[in-house]
């Protein structure tokens, strides 16, 4: 697992004041990723506050959303968003579309997470996804002690309500990654309060203790 310290652009609790506002630590990791002048869609943007912030750094982004009341506020943003659906219209886009494409904590609500992954790295010369990591300690705990599946501040959704079907680790993502060649080209692992897990700790720490990770993706040999 490649790892790249970005201690440096996270705040302590997990928001920093940006030119529009606040901004989560996620996206504040996800926009440092993503070199400025780039062409970029995000995939699952929710209301736009992440496109916000990379419009901020001169980085021409796109969205597209499921949510017919997530589109209208993204474009009452004055941001360009189109309805959509990540499992079946992502196979309208062209090769090589866009210089990334993101999916920013959307991937355990798809369908198909690995053709969705295929996808993302088919429109775009590197991918950038970040996911609520199910092996975090607190989910561990509430599945041993209280026998029910978990609930967390960033997952607060009963089992029977989520839009979450396909929960995983860290440790899944990157057998993912190895099964079908996706080269990793950077990965942190994120803590309660969005602080980057220490890089020297061995790396099942990363699937105990992150509660998301973030990952810099691009095509492995042969693609």
């Amino acid at each position: 697992m490649a790892r790249m310290s970005v201690q440096e652009v996270l705040p302590l609790n997990g928001v920093a004041a940006g030119p529009s506002g606040q901004f989560r630590a996620d996206h504040l990791l996800v926009a440092e990723m993503v070199k400025p002048g780039s062409k970029v869609l995000d995939v699952g943007c929710g209301e736009g506050d992440l496109l916000q912030l990379l419009e901020t750094r001169g980085i021409d982004g796109r969205g597209i959303e499921l949510s017919r009341e997530g589109v209208n506020r993204c474009v009452a943003k004055g941001l360009a968003v189109v309805q959509g659906d990540a499992d079946t219209d992502l196979v309208n886009y062209p090769d090589d579309a866009f210089d990334y494409v993101i999916l920013s904590q959307t991937l355990q609500a798809t369908r198909q997470p690995r053709v969705v992954l295929e996808n993302l790295l088919r429109i775009g010369r590197r991918a950038i996804v970040s996911f609520p990591n199910f092996g975090f300690w607190k989910m561990r705990l509430q599945l041993l002690i209280g026998g029910h599946m978990p609930r967390t501040e960033s997952l607060p959704a009963t089992w029977y309500d989520t839009a979450n079907i396909h929960f995983c680790t860290i440790k899944d993502f990157v057998e993912l990654c190895d099964e079908i060649n996706v080269k990793m080209e950077r990965s942190v692992a994120l803590d309660l309060y969005g602080r980057p897990v220490p890089l020297n700790l061995p790396w099942w720490v990363w699937n105990m203790f992150g509660e998301q990770g973030v990952f810099l993706l691009s095509r492995g040999q042969g693609k």
